[in-house]
């Protein structure tokens, strides 16, 4: 069954509905097409243009459809051109002629936008929970690490020691922006376009408020022609979706880089690695390698969908048919990252002698041993200079700074006293970087009590 025809004398070239269809994705949201069905067929009764026998009719056979789908005893195949003319065949074959009053007063052009509307929405609050929970799994290592010390890094360079918690803080506040732009979408979106019709509304007297109420929006659409053409929505989430991917490949990076034999700061859970073919010694971290990988992958989604829209004049043309695939595949690979990852880091181990040893043999204390020269009387500059030389002094006898005698620090510059190796511990190091934002355990201590009722008390999107 189609949903046109009545003008044409020739059936579809085979190659040509295999082309057009597109049940073969738009199955996929066969819940969210039977939900706005109801939702119409409701508003219509209401507004007098179905009376309530027809209206509890049709709703019982878009029920029982739904019903006999998600038990297996109706199976969506490809001789219907979409998710739409299945559900009303199936419909009129089950309750009969009533069944053709279904599609009163809308167009597909306005089902299709609600569908993908009612579909996207319900996947943003999928993926914002699981955004949810892997702020949980770095508030937990926050909480836990204040004081595990590491280096930081700038340049892929040592630089200043910081800590393990100071570290996850850090993506902690990426993903919780990563959030923030889900409920941004998500609110902006929550417009409903059924009503719409094809692009010029309709002469029936629709309420179109109450089918907006009726499927939790907050209102309808205001112009009947972008309505139907908007995805823009689609855009944004890609986007958004593009840099979580980004940030989980960041992330994943590090720990690629960590989990390596010259590293060694952590340890990937034997139920989150692979191991070799050939070399039995090895223990890959693949699942960040394929999180890594497959930040490409939504990129493309991104670039291809802004692509397909560019060129597309008002209203509503064949070629936004093209959004769906991308958007479900990018939604898809990016609730799966999401998911694997947090698993991964939950079950990770960090080495913390290890890091705290890279921390010290990195000369990641130099800035404060400059700075302890400057505290003494000596100007910055020279100070830069002084701590210099002393690193290379370091690199000649391979050791660290703290490592070096009173005597061999005197040798370099006079002001140096016996109170410089307690400047330059680590801990004091961390410790006297406590305004807010940075490493120290009381600044650490302020975010994560202020991270901790962000996460008790953000709204649910729900």
């Amino acid at each position: 069954m189609k949903l046109w025809g009545g003008r044409f004398t020739k059936e579809t070239n085979q190659l040509v509905h295999n082309f057009n269809a597109s049940i073969s994705f738009d199955q996929k949201f066969y819940v969210q097409d039977i939900r706005g069905s109801i939702a119409h067929v409701t508003m219509l009764a209401k507004q007098g243009i179905l009376n309530d026998e027809e209206k509890n009719k049709i709703i019982d056979g878009l029920n029982g459809i739904r019903d006999d789908i998600e038990s297996g005893s109706l199976v969506i195949d490809s001789t219907y051109e979409d998710i739409h003319s299945f559900v009303e065949a199936h419909l009129i074959s089950r309750i009969g002629e009533i069944g053709k009053k279904l599609h009163t007063g809308r167009s597909r052009n306005d089902q299709v936008a609600l569908d993908m509307k009612l579909y996207t929405r319900d996947e943003i609050t999928i993926l914002d929970e699981l955004l949810r929970e892997l702020l949980f799994e770095l508030f937990s290592l926050m909480k836990e690490h204040t004081e595990t010390y590491m280096p930081g890094f700038t340049h892929l360079q040592k630089a200043q020691p910081i800590t393990l918690s100071h570290h996850m803080s850090a993506y902690f506040e990426m993903f919780r922006r990563d959030r923030d732009r889900l409920s941004d979408i998500f609110n902006r979106m929550n417009t409903c376009p059924l009503g719409a019709g094809a692009l010029a509304g309709t002469t029936y007297p629709l309420d179109r408020d109450y089918t907006a109420s009726l499927l939790s929006f907050t209102e309808p659409t205001r112009n009947s022609m972008d309505s139907v053409s908007d995805r823009d929505y689609l855009i944004e989430l890609l986007s958004a979706l593009s840099t979580i991917m980004m940030h989980l490949s960041r992330f994943s990076e590090e720990i690629i880089i960590w989990n390596t034999n010259e590293y060694r700061f952590v340890e990937i859970d034997d139920a989150y690695s692979t191991g070799s073919s050939i070399m039995p010694q090895k223990k890959n971290p693949d699942i960040a390698e394929l999180v890594r990988g497959k930040t490409g992958r939504v990129y493309g989604a991104l670039m291809s969908l802004l692509t397909t829209m560019k060129g597309l004049p008002l209203a509503y043309n064949k070629d936004m048919q093209e959004d769906k695939e991308l958007t479900f595949d990018a939604i898809d690979t990016v609730k799966g990252c999401l998911s694997l990852f947090t698993g991964m880091i939950r079950t990770m181990k960090f080495n913390r002698d290890t890091m705290k040893s890279s921390a010290v043999l990195g000369f990641t204390n130099a800035t404060d041993a400059a700075d302890y020269l400057v505290n003494h009387g000596v100007a910055f500059r020279d100070a830069h200079g002084i701590i210099g030389h002393l690193v290379l002094t370091c690199i000649e006898k391979n050791c660290s700074i703290e490592d070096l005698s009173l005597t061999e620090l005197q040798a370099i510059s006079p002001v140096f006293k016996e109170d410089i190796y307690d400047a330059i511990s680590l801990k004091t190091c961390v410790e006297k970087r406590n305004t807010i934002g940075g490493p120290g355990v009381d600044a650490m201590n302020d975010v994560i009590m202020a991270s901790g009722k962000y996460l008790e008390n953000y709204p649910s999107l729900s």
